[in-house]
């Protein structure tokens, strides 16, 4: 991202109802269109829906059911309850009915799901508990219709061990984070795959495109694949009241990326999980795979990143370089806790090479993106601004992600012996 700005309001913003109905198969996708739906009994001249022209009647009849408005019967909404699955990187999901419109999360019930069959409960005591925390407008559903990300507790109300978002609420909740105001700003990259052959989306089955260099931001049905799922991610984000800030094509073709922020706290990691949650959706619909990997492709190929853009209100203000610099000081002492707990499979990404450090080095610099933290060269000449974390996969979880930055810069305290050492092996000067 090329700037941290001022985290918006999106939340106050009173979008047209959209709904993503049919159910879309890869080669419906040049037959979509956008029209406006002018029958029902709203008469609401914001309202479009995607239409899969089909010859399939009975296509054509799910569709009209799946867009149908429920709102003029009934006070009653569809509330689809997200969370976090065993791996620790899938989203699962479940529908049920909410007897009238909700505002805050603190109005649901709690719910319940069997964790034997997601991996985080054993057979004989299956039942987790679902906590919301966060709502959405549901861009599929439209109407009242929300989504709820949720996270999962014990019987007794003891968080379960793939329950991140509890650790890292309790870091934010820190008196000293919360004076911080601590801004991230996230960019997440994923790959498309073909869904029968697990191959990038645009590739030839068992053979390979042209090289790397046309595809970055590219535009042509040679160099872009997937913008139809990128563009309707982009606008179903907004419709939820994610903080969705850009989007555009990456430098492996099949692969995109997209930013969310800057959000505040923990916020930024309910976001990026809906956001999740909503492109798995449309990929979904769409026939196509989405992946996480941040190595899909072996070889000259650049693998898949999260980067993280991060600063705190001592940064933002003047003399906030100082303040970046110290706060890279302690990062580079807890390098190793960091690079554990920022994806799976990120030893086959962090090479050194495709715009990323090693792994095993701890570096930083202005402006380059080859180092493990970069500081923009606005950020240098502003003297104050923000860091980007480049470190973490594509597969990371952000409320692990977030939380141990505002832990490693704001919390933690290393000896003035240690500083000392660290600030020579990186020629930093604090």
């Amino acid at each position: 991202m090329a700037q941290i700005l001022a985290p918006s309001t999106q939340w106050q913003m009173r979008l047209p109802t959209t709904t993503f109905g049919s159910p879309i198969q890869t080669k419906m996708w040049s037959n979509l269109i956008m029209k406006q739906n002018k029958q029902g009994a709203t008469k609401s001249s914001g309202k479009f829906r995607v239409v899969a022209l089909a010859e399939n009647s009975t296509v054509n009849r799910l569709e009209k059911l799946l867009n149908l408005d429920i709102t003029p019967y009934t006070d009653k909404i569809i509330a689809e309850y997200i969370w976090i699955g065993g791996s620790g990187i899938d989203v699962r999901s479940k529908s049920r009915t909410i007897s009238k419109p909700v505002e805050h999360p603190s109005e649901l019930p709690k719910w319940n799901y069997d964790g034997s069959s997601t991996g985080q409960a054993p057979g004989e005591d299956s039942e987790v508990i679902l906590y919301p925390q966060a709502i959405f407008k549901d861009p599929f559903r439209g109407g009242n219709n929300i989504l709820v990300i949720c996270d999962a507790y014990t019987p007794a109300g003891e968080p379960i061990p793939t329950n991140k978002r509890a650790r890292a609420a309790e870091i934010f909740s820190n008196p000293k984070v919360i004076a911080e105001v601590p801004w991230f700003g996230i960019e997440q990259e994923y790959t498309l795959l073909q869904q029968n052959v697990k191959w990038p989306l645009g590739w030839p089955v068992g053979a390979y495109p042209g090289p790397q260099g046309p595809y970055y931001c590219g535009a042509g049905a040679d160099k872009s694949f997937g913008r139809d799922i990128s563009d309707a991610h982009y606008k179903a984000c907004l419709y939820a009241g994610i903080n969705i800030s850009g989007t555009n094509g990456e430098v492996m073709p099949g692969q995109w990326e997209y930013q969310v922020g800057p959000s505040v706290g923990i916020e930024a990691g309910d976001h990026i999980w809906v956001s999740r949650y909503i492109l798995e959706r449309i990929t979904e619909q769409a026939g196509v795979v989405l992946t996480l990997d941040p190595k899909p492709i072996e070889g000259d190929w650049n693998g898949a990143g999260c980067h993280t853009n991060y600063s705190t209100k001592s940064m933002r203000e003047e003399g906030g370089f100082e303040v970046i610099k110290k706060a890279i000081l302690n990062l580079s002492l807890r390098h190793k806790d960091h690079i554990s707990a920022y994806g799976e499979g990120n030893e086959r990404r962090l090479t050194g090479k495709h715009e990323t450090a090693s792994i095993d080095t701890f570096s930083w610099g202005v402006a380059n993106r080859g180092c493990s933290i970069r500081v923009g060269r606005d950020t240098e000449k502003n003297g104050k601004g923000y860091l980007e974390d480049r470190r973490p996969a594509s597969n990371m979880d952000p409320y692990v992600v977030t939380s141990l930055l505002a832990e490693t810069t704001l919390l933690y305290e290393p000896t003035l012996e240690a500083e000392a050492l660290a600030a020579q092996k990186i020629a930093i000067n604090v």
